[in-house]
């Protein structure tokens, strides 16, 4: 019998959340699965990637972001749970002593998340999206 690991990865600076955000360009993501939870600073957004590092079969993955003081978003609209959109990148600024983190999605949309410190996470959940 296989046994299947998967990936787990932590991000605490920006070079670690740019090998992030490269294992997760051109993935595919639901709107319904982009949740923040406010009241436990957490955003997570699971997505459906090729698995880059190894075969390029299709992947969901969950990213989730830890400490994250605010969210805001741009030509997301959450009525429509159903609709896919792409994510392009992943980027980070620093202003002050605060993060800034984009999501930059298809059709110039973005999501961007205020933060005093990284701390981000990609977890592997399954293998082969049929």
């Amino acid at each position: 019998m296989e046994k299947k690991y998967f990936k787990k990865i932590i991000a605490q600076n920006s070079k670690d959340l740019e090998v992030i955000s490269a294992l997760s360009s051109g993935s595919k993501v639901k709107i319904g699965d982009i949740k923040y939870l406010k009241k436990n600073k957490i955003f997570i957004i699971s997505i459906n990637r090729k698995e880059k590092e190894v075969n390029n079969e299709i992947i969901n993955s969950i990213i989730k972001f830890s400490f994250i003081d605010s969210c805001k978003s741009k030509k997301i609209d959450q009525r429509t749970p159903d609709k896919i959109i792409e994510l392009i990148t992943i980027n980070i600024l620093k202003k002050n002593n605060n993060y800034q983190i984009l999501f930059l999605f298809s059709k110039n949309s973005y999501i961007s998340l205020k933060s005093e410190i990284i701390d981000v996470e990609l977890i592997d959940q399954q293998n082969k999206i049929e």
